[in-house]
């Protein structure tokens, strides 16, 4: 039985409350940031205790469900762990820069750093990490900038092609984000609404073409943006079934699993409180909503959010396809994985 609903936790272990919480049969999911890390050792400790409070629930269809234990950590400005040994992965731009000069060398680039970044949080317990940022780089968007690959989107699909293949190999799965596009916004939905004044036929023709070239077989899961496109739909794009149904599911044919990004930031906060936006995000069509930072606000959304399983049958399907394909060595022993070692030198070679 799978939960719609994705939390976080305070510290670099858990507390009662947040043992609690994790039990409850809405959960689905876990985030973890840059305060829940303090070394390697550590974040192994803590991803095991997470597991082992999801299994000690009461109720034994909870207690047998697994937990998808996820992160940011795209690399550049968006890197929850990076000290105590964990590679510093550079900005996608720096990808992308690359490729301006030599297409297949960035090609190869992008494959292996995104195998040491899935090996090395595998190798932690963390199943899964929302990359690659699609967002196409129009150099005026505070929030997106270097996180994006490029302004092509030809190029922007190429990389992300290579980095996904590089996260497969260490048997990682893949969010591509933010759907439909937000990087022709300026204003940031961390702490702005912002909107979007172009057509849908020029959105499709330049922001969603790498959603529709990569398709749900190299993506099995988009997370969408808090962005408002006035032209296409009132509302943003995590609590519209325009984007959602109309078309990223019909239009795209996508049928992965889809996040709402975060439902505690200022692009949400129109629709009204926790419970309201939460319920008009999966009402909408998205499987999995997010809320991050406010604890407070994860239980009232737990305790008052209106859902039946049966609402969405295919939940159980797409998430599945998140997990990791295949057992990795601990922390300790990559050292002695010679595929590691390898991409770490043709990596450390081109950053360092």
């Amino acid at each position: 039985m799978a939960g719609p609903v994705i939390v976080d936790i305070e510290g670099f272990e858990l507390n009662d409350r947040e043992r609690v919480r994790l039990q409850h049969p809405l959960v689905g999911g876990m985030i973890l940031f840059s305060r829940n890390y303090k070394n390697p050792g550590q974040l192994q400790k803590l991803t095991a205790q997470i597991r082992e409070a999801r299994a000690a629930a009461k109720d034994p269809k909870v207690g047998r469900s697994k937990i998808l234990i996820t992160v940011d950590h795209e690399g550049g400005r968006v890197q929850r762990f990076k000290t105590e040994g964990f590679t510093h992965i550079p900005a996608m731009a720096s990808l992308g820069c690359i490729y301006d000069q030599d297409p297949l060398r960035a090609i190869r680039i992008a494959t292996e750093t995104a195998y040491v970044m899935a090996i090395e949080l595998l190798s932690c317990g963390v199943d899964f990490s929302y990359t690659p940022v699609l967002d196409l780089n129009y150099g005026v968007s505070s929030v997106i900038g270097d996180r994006s690959f490029h302004r092509d989107p030809k190029i922007v699909s190429i990389l992300s092609r290579a980095f996904v293949q590089g996260l497969a190999k260490a048997g990682m799965s893949c969010c591509g984000k933010h759907f439909p596009g937000h990087g022709f916004v300026e204003a940031d939905s961390h702490i702005a609404i912002p909107e979007d004044n172009r057509t849908l036929d020029e959105i499709l023709g330049e922001d969603v073409k790498p959603y529709e070239w990569l398709g749900d077989l190299v993506l099995p899961s988009v997370m969408l943006a808090h962005v408002i496109y006035k032209k296409v739909d009132k509302h943003n794009a995590c609590f519209s079934k325009v984007w959602i149904q109309d078309i990223l599911r019909s239009k795209l044919g996508y049928d992965g699993l889809i996040f709402s990004d975060d439902l505690t930031m200022e692009g949400a906060s129109y629709i009204g409180d926790i419970t309201a936006r939460g319920q008009a995000a999966l009402d909408a069509g998205c499987d999995m909503v997010m809320v991050c930072n406010k604890p407070d606000l994860a239980d009232e959304l737990l305790a008052n959010l209106r859902y039946n399983p049966n609402q969405n049958p295919h939940l159980e399907r797409r998430l599945e396809e998140l997990y990791p394909k295949y057992k990795v060595c601990s922390w300790e022993n990559l050292g002695q994985n010679v595929a590691y070692k390898n991409a770490r030198s043709a990596t450390d070679k081109v950053f360092s």
